[in-house]
Formats: structure tokens, sequence, C-alpha cells
């Protein structure tokens, strides 16, 4: 069983042959919102539908291209006489050996060879009729290796994408850590600056009601405080950890999740109040905005 996120982006080909056929399995991918799955290949009786649901249980999202090609294998096609054109050349024959006996003409005996190499007479037909149900068996077990292979594919892709997006969630947990010790810092500088902004109210309006003032400071104080979205920050990247360890389709969650990330960076940044954690804000955004183009590959 595959342990983390599989990626989108995925390639397998493989060739076959039996019963008189040659064929080539081709499927590729990218990625994309839902499943697209595009299907190209021969009519073979029952054969579409069981491909489209084998591909189906192989890949949830992806826009997937997969063509076979079906053709005759050298040297099975079959030679047939042509009545019609086999009946005009001996009616052709006849009616020149008659106007060369007319004519006193004495014509070399016509061999079966001579016939034969007249345009028409001899057709190439195609291969030998087999039994669909066969050729579809023959088929489909080439496609359970096909898909093995594509997954294998997949599944690669999608460890080299976990390696990217771990270091990318390594640096959102430092830069939040960053932002908490800035936060703690300024508390006293906050405290301080509260105070004399207390002051000044009571200094420049000395009617005004200290407590109903002081109420309104600490309102002001709250809405600069960032614990909460420290504390969110790092919620995330546990969920987002999480996420890389689970089996199967993740990749829309993980889109979720990327937007809360952001959501949280760019209240970090409105509510900062020091040149310091707007930086550390910045930086946040940039590497949110890295990880999520990666997710974009998810499955």
């Amino acid at each position: 069983m595959q342990n983390g996120p599989l990626s989108m982006t995925g390639f397998a080909s493989l060739s076959g042959s039996g019963l008189g056929y040659d064929w080539s399995w081709e499927i590729r991918s990218v990625n994309g919102k839902g499943l697209d799955l595009r299907l190209r290949m021969p009519e073979v009786e029952g054969l579409e539908a069981q491909v489209r649901a084998a591909v189906s249980r192989a890949a949830t999202r992806g826009n997937v291209q997969l063509n076979l090609k079906l053709t005759p294998t050298s040297g099975s096609e079959k030679l047939r006489l042509s009545d019609p054109a086999l009946s005009a050349a001996l009616t052709a024959l006849r009616q020149v050996e008659e106007a060369a006996s007319n004519h006193g003409v004495t014509l070399a005996p016509t061999r079966a060879s001579d016939l034969l190499s007249l345009r028409g007479v001899v057709e190439q037909g195609g291969a030998e009729v087999v039994d669909p149900a066969a050729l579809r068996t023959l088929l489909l077990a080439d496609l359970d290796s096909l898909l093995d292979s594509f997954v294998a594919m997949r599944a690669a892709e999608g460890g080299q994408l976990c390696g990217v997006i771990v270091a990318q969630l390594d640096r959102i947990a430092q830069l939040t850590d960053s932002a908490a010790e800035v936060a703690e810092a300024r508390r006293p500088e906050m405290a301080t600056n509260l105070h004399a902004a207390l002051a000044r109210v009571m200094e420049d309006a000395p009617g005004a009601d200290p407590q109903r003032v002081a109420q309104e400071l600490a309102l002001l104080a709250v809405k600069a405080d960032v614990t909460e979205e420290i504390d969110r920050l790092r919620a995330h990247v546990a969920a987002a950890r999480g996420l890389l360890e689970e089996n199967g389709p993740v990749g829309r969650k993980f889109d979720f999740l990327t937007q809360e990330f952001v959501r949280e960076a760019n209240t970090l940044c409105s509510k900062s109040g020091s040149t310091a954690l707007t930086a550390i804000g910045l930086d946040l955004k940039h590497v949110i905005d890295q990880m999520r183009e990666q997710i974009q590959n998810v499955e």
C-alpha cells in the first residue's frame, strides 16, 4: 500500500501480442480538479467499460489520457481469391485463346501463377477473426501491468512532492516560532505604550472617564494580540503533517488547509504593529504560496 500522497503526474506504456494481433498501451496524466478520463481504443466488445472502471480505481483525480493501438501481426493476414476478378480473367483468357486459334497462332499453355499475378485476382484479407472475449481477456491482462507501472510512477512523484512539502512545513513552523518570540518580546513595550496613551488621553481630556478609556485601550491591545493566529498556524502545521501520513487522495483537504494558512498569515500581518513581525508574516505568505503550488499536483 502506498504511504503518503500520490502525484497526479504519471506515465506508463506497454506492448504485447497474441491471437494474431500486436498492441500497445500508453497512459499519461497531469493535474486536474477532478478525474477527466479520455480513452482512445479500437472496438473490442466489452473492453472500454472494463478499462474505464479499472483506470477509475487506479486514479481518482487528474486529466488522464489512455491510448490503445491494435494491429494485425505481420504475416497473419490471409490471401484470398476474388471470384469476380478470377472469373473475368478466365473469360478474357478464353477469348484471347479463341482469337489466337482463329488466326492460326499457337499460344503457350497458361499457368496458374500467370492468373494469380493479375491485379485484383488475389486480395489481402484481414487477420483471422478471433473470439472477442479471448482477445479482451489478453488485453485486460496487460492493462493490469500497465496500471501498476502508472501508479508506481505517481507514487514516486508523490514521494518527491512529499519531501518538498515537508521542508516547506518545517519552514512555516520555524517562522511561526519566530513570530511567537517577537510577539512575546514586544509585550512590555505594548504595555508601556498603552499606559502612555492612557496618560495622554487623560491629560488632553480631563473630563474623560478613566475606566472607559482604559477599556477602549484594552480592546486595542486584544486586537493587536497575535496569540490566536500563532496557535492556529501551529495547529495547521500539525494537520498538514497528518495528511502527509494518510493513504489515499488528500489533495482537496490539503488545498482547503492551505487557504487557512493564508488566512492566518494575512491576519498576522494586519495585526503585527511592528516591522519585525510584519517581515515574518510576509515570509510566511511566500512559503505558503510556494507550498500551495506543490499541492496542486497532489491527488
